[in-house]
């Protein structure tokens, strides 16, 4: 063989190759790209599906959204269970009605609470009765319509089917009752921050209710929030709230855009909320 076809040879196989190359990192290439995309719609999909089954069991009218230059948070109270009291009866049973006259420290539920154990007993949850989110009926308040801070609520078995007695101590007086006759057992805010700068979604929980709501993690953290990272790679996000009416739900709309890659994926979801107090 001489140098000149070597040399032949050495050129129309490294023409061949490059053409192998160039159909071949087409595809690689793409399917790496489709692969990140999907990993990043695995991963927004995850955090608004956390955020709306967190969002389905807030207190009703106690959401509330703010937003700080491009970072946006998410406010609510979270409820750990829902019940109906009694505030009527047999004259000779008046100890078990919840009177909204005076402060009252006992009464009964016709339904009964479905998410705890009787006996049950805490000094860190609250009760709420008929929070509709306006002044004087605000549970961020911590007047009228939820219980101090501190109470201590036990919840034992009763003695009828579906009836279980709820003592607090102190005594609270209930500003207004319920249409539905309903009390929510609170277990405290719940704040999601996003924030693109940081590129990430954050949720804070265990930290004090205030009148006032935090719009950063910063904030959060110096009130005594414990931090869970929802997901990451955020790039743009967007969530507002439209608080409906006691007859028409309320509605959350949540936007969640990631980037990773020089892939992009957005997606939207909306959560109906139920606000009859």
């Amino acid at each position: 063989m001489t140098l000149i076809e070597l040399i032949i040879v050495i050129t129309l196989t490294a023409i061949v190759m490059t053409f192998m190359a160039m159909f071949l990192i087409t595809p690689i290439h793409a399917y790496a790209d489709e692969s990140t995309r999907a990993q990043l719609v695995d991963a927004a999909d995850g955090a608004l599906r956390l955020l709306g089954r967190d969002l389905r069991a807030a207190l009703p009218n106690s959401v509330r959204v703010t937003t700080n230059g491009g970072t946006v948070a998410l406010e609510f109270l979270a409820t750990i269970d829902g019940a109906r009291y009694r505030d009527d009866g047999p004259l000779g049973d008046a100890s078990r009605w919840l009177d909204f006259t005076a402060p009252d420290g006992a009464f009964a539920t016709t339904v009964p609470f479905s998410q705890i154990t009787p006996p049950w007993t805490s000094s860190t949850a609250y009760l709420a009765i008929y929070n509709v989110g306006v002044p004087g009926a605000n549970a961020y308040d911590l007047a009228n319509v939820i219980t101090p801070p501190g109470t201590t609520i036990n919840i034992a078995a009763g003695s009828a089917a579906n009836e279980q007695l709820v003592t607090l101590n102190p005594a609270f007086k209930f500003a207004w009752g319920s249409p539905g006759k309903r009390v929510y057992l609170v277990s405290g805010p719940v704040s999601y921050v996003c924030d693109p700068a940081a590129g990430t979604l954050t949720r804070y929980s265990g930290y004090p209710i205030s009148a006032t709501q935090a719009a950063d993690g910063a904030t959060l953290s110096a009130a005594g929030a414990a931090a869970g990272l929802v997901a990451s790679a955020v790039s743009a996000c967007q969530f507002s709230y439209a608080p409906g009416t006691a007859a028409r739900a309320g509605l959350a709309t949540l936007t969640l855009q990631l980037a990773q890659g020089g892939q992009q994926i957005q997606l939207l979801s909306q959560v109906h909320l139920v606000n009859a107090p």
